[in-house]
């Protein structure tokens, strides 16, 4: 099959996950990604607190799957010189170095774009290019999560503490934004003839997840932290806990049209006749009664039961689903969210697919993640460095083969 990125070459000099995830991605859809990392490896090679244990690397697995590893040392001049060699043959180039950082690296735009006219330059950053804060440091739990305001608007209510983020949460999407101007970067050159330079920052992708409220804000609404559940504005629209403590989210809107339904399906007609219920108006300004049947009626029957119940009324609901869970959502796998990796090294029959399909296009089967600098010969031989070059930047320490 001829996939969509097929000949495309990619470097991935990025570290972590925002940066690494467009370029996995890439991999996905055919694109050969060389990934650029130091002779110690990418710090995310080494997991950080808020993972739980595992005799695998599961986040490197991930995020740097299909892809291979060339181990340079970016601080010396030998290193950078040898990166430009091949900054000359490849169509993309991804970083999320700090800006100052890049600068000594020699891999800002400015460096490498006379090198390749037809480059185009992905890069990421935690608060934008311009500004005052543009060389700051930040991860998405900062930058996406706590900056934006999701960190304060998801709170359970206004009386306890900002909900911490997952590790990564923000990551990857953002990382899916950069593949978006990736392929915008490519279909410009495809115009143009020419490369360029494209963007994303965490902060961005924070307030574009966060945009509803923000634009609220914007134009004059003053957006609150939510209530607690059991104040919550409609009891069509909360969590129920059924009785073997298996929690649903119940989603009815334009609820006068699936009022009758939902009411019947669930056995409740008798809530039908009751006025405090009987419009939709009557139903927001007595949530709290609502929401309070509604708790004892759930509580009566387990998980499997209510969920064969609201099946048949046609309303939107789902469970509130646990990790353990998902190993065994047929649904997932049937609509190739999970895919199957061979390889017994990966610790795992599956693993999980970049979030996007494209009819005709059969994405590349995942490969286990490399080893630091397991390409790394390999590479520079067809990028036609002479083999005494090799051994001699092998000696200096300034490459490493795995």
């Amino acid at each position: 099959m001829t996939r969509l990125l097929d000949g495309i070459r990619v470097i991935d000099a990025a570290n972590f996950i925002a940066g690494p995830v467009s370029t996995t991605i890439m991999a996905d859809f055919g694109a050969d990604v060389i990934k650029v990392e130091p002779p110690s490896g990418d710090i995310y090679r080494v997991r950080g607190a808020g993972y739980p244990p595992s005799p695998y690397n599961y986040p490197w697995i991930l995020d740097n799957r299909s892809k291979r590893s060339v181990a340079i040392d970016l601080r010396t001049r030998d290193g950078q010189d040898l990166l430009h060699r091949l900054v000359r043959d490849v169509d993309v180039f991804v970083t999320n170095a700090p800006l100052d950082s890049r600068a000594r690296l020699r891999v800002r735009y400015e460096d490498l774009a006379p090198l390749n006219t037809r480059l185009v330059y992905g890069s990421i950053t935690a608060y934008g290019e311009t500004g005052e804060e543009a060389a700051k440091p930040g991860y998405d739990s900062i930058a996406l999560w706590a900056r934006t305001g999701l960190m304060d608007l998801v709170r359970a209510s206004a009386d306890v503490p900002p909900a911490r983020s997952l590790p990564g949460m923000g990551d990857h999407p953002t990382g899916t934004a950069l593949f978006a101007a990736i392929m915008a970067g490519l279909y410009h050159r495809e115009r143009t003839g020419r490369g360029t330079m494209v963007a994303t920052s965490l902060m961005a992708n924070g307030l574009w997840m966060n945009a509803t409220p923000v634009q609220g804000i914007l134009c004059g609404a003053r957006t609150e932290v939510r209530p607690p559940r059991e104040e919550a504005a409609s009891a069509l629209a909360n969590l129920y806990r059924c009785a073997d403590g298996r929690w649903f989210l119940l989603n009815i809107t334009g609820d006068e049209r699936h009022w009758e339904s939902f009411a019947r399906g669930i056995g409740r007609e008798d809530l039908l006749t009751d006025p405090r219920f009987a419009a939709t108006n009557e139903r927001r300004a007595n949530a709290r009664a609502l929401t309070a049947i509604l708790d004892a009626w759930f509580a009566t029957k387990d998980w499997a039961a209510w969920s064969t119940i609201l099946d048949k009324t046609g309303v939107a609901f789902g469970v509130v689903a646990t990790l353990d869970d998902i190993p065994h959502d047929v649904q997932m796998r049937a609509s190739g969210a999970l895919v199957p990796i061979d390889d017994p090294r990966a610790g795992a029959s599956l693993t999980v697919s970049s979030p996007l399909q494209i009819r005709g296009q059969e994405k590349v089967p995942p490969t286990l993640a490399p080893e630091i600098g397991q390409h790394t010969v390999e590479v520079l031989r067809a990028a036609g460095i002479a083999a005494a070059e090799i051994e001699r930047l092998l000696q200096a320490g300034v490459i490493v083969q795995a």
